[in-house]
């Protein structure tokens, strides 16, 4: 029994003077990353993904954690390709959109599927409900390690109503126009508009605005103002039909290359970007609506757009196609087992459910 005490009492008193002693300081390994960040002409990248890499994992490693990162529109590749290069080694970290990286998993899609949510604070919600199966996606399908998941500025409809005669603009309106997406849910939510859906690639829309290839576009409030599209459009029209979810991922055999040590302070910053992402982009939405429309606007000129505030109407169309052309096309193409997933995360939290 005394043998028994002794030992207890030894063992409490390592304990101690292991609480005591002072923690080993963190091995944070060498490494220069090469890194694919979003749009070099928009806020995301200019104010935070940059100064991620440039900065703020030097700073924070002790200038052991370097970079050469650069935006897809300096490199010339288009969004679509960034995660196959990231899967294949080509860099070791990117800067990625779930809906250009839905073809090898519909599931992405699932965290911004068009018209299912109209404000920021359930968006976040749902995105940290969905964010294991979007960490399991990316590491499935593409060999790739999720460190974090932030916003654009909410995806809204921009169009060139000129000269068409319409006095109150209403979805109703939008039927049989020509509107410019970038992802298949965005075109499920189109043609529920009974529109026709063109793929045009973000550097191209104002020409073909100005050409008639398309009557509308889709895209976020702060780009929308950055590209000018306000010299080409009339109207913003303002629901929130997607919020541009993207996502920074490591490639794996870089990922498991990096010691413990290593990985969680990337994760500790990648973290604290996120939330200072999410803050900024929620406050730049209506800054954006803003400079798109009369002002104010502190980045040049008002565009002098008419916005447009939905209907209740419009809200009842917007919930309708969301449910029964939205969700039920995503879940058919994503598959019975997919479905259930949203279902018991996103669908939740929006009161919505995704069946077939």
């Amino acid at each position: 029994m005394q043998s028994v005490r002794l030992a207890v009492a030894g063992a409490v008193a390592l304990g101690l003077f292991a609480a005591a002693a002072p923690q080993a300081k963190a091995e944070i390994q060498e490494y220069n990353f090469e890194v694919v960040g979003t749009w070099g002409f928009l806020e995301n990248w200019k104010e935070y993904e940059s100064d991620f890499w440039n900065n703020r994992l030097p700073k924070a490693s002790g200038g052991k954690l370097t970079a050469n990162a650069k935006p897809y529109t300096e490199l010339g590749i288009k969004g679509y390709e960034v995660m196959s290069g990231l899967k294949k080694g080509a860099y070791d970290a990117v800067h990625a959109l779930t809906s250009y990286s839905a073809k090898a998993s519909p599931a992405l899609e699932g965290i911004d599927l068009a018209g299912v949510i109209q404000d920021y604070a359930t968006y976040r919600k749902a995105v940290n409900a969905y964010r294991p199966i979007i960490a399991r996606e990316i590491a499935e399908k593409y060999n790739a390690q999720l460190i974090n998941i932030y916003t654009f500025p909410s995806q809204q409809l921009w169009c060139n109503l000129k000269d068409r005669g319409i006095k109150n603009v209403s979805l109703s309106d939008l039927a049989g126009m020509k509107i410019r997406t970038y992802s298949r849910t965005l075109g499920d939510f189109i043609e529920g508009l009974d529109a026709s859906a063109v793929t045009i690639a973000f550097a191209e829309v104002v020409p073909a605005l100005q050409k008639g290839v398309a009557d509308c576009g889709i895209t976020g409030t702060m780009p929308a103002y950055n590209a000018k599209w306000w010299q080409v459009v009339t109207h913003n029209i303002r629901i929130r039909v997607g919020y541009a979810a993207t996502f920074t991922a490591i490639n794996l055999d870089t990922w498991n290359g990096l010691n413990a040590d290593t990985q969680n302070l990337i994760r500790s910053e990648a973290k604290k970007l996120e939330d200072e992402i999410w803050a900024f982009e929620s406050s730049l939405d209506q800054i954006g609506m803003d400079c798109n429309a009369s002002g104010p606007c502190d980045k040049g000129e008002p565009g002098g757009m008419v916005p447009i505030t939905p209907s209740a109407a419009d809200q009842a169309k917007l919930k309708d196609i969301a449910e029964n052309v939205v969700l039920k096309r995503w879940a058919k193409r994503c598959g019975s087992a997919c479905a259930a997933e949203w279902n018991d995360t996103i669908g939740k939290i929006v009161g919505m459910t995704a069946a077939e």
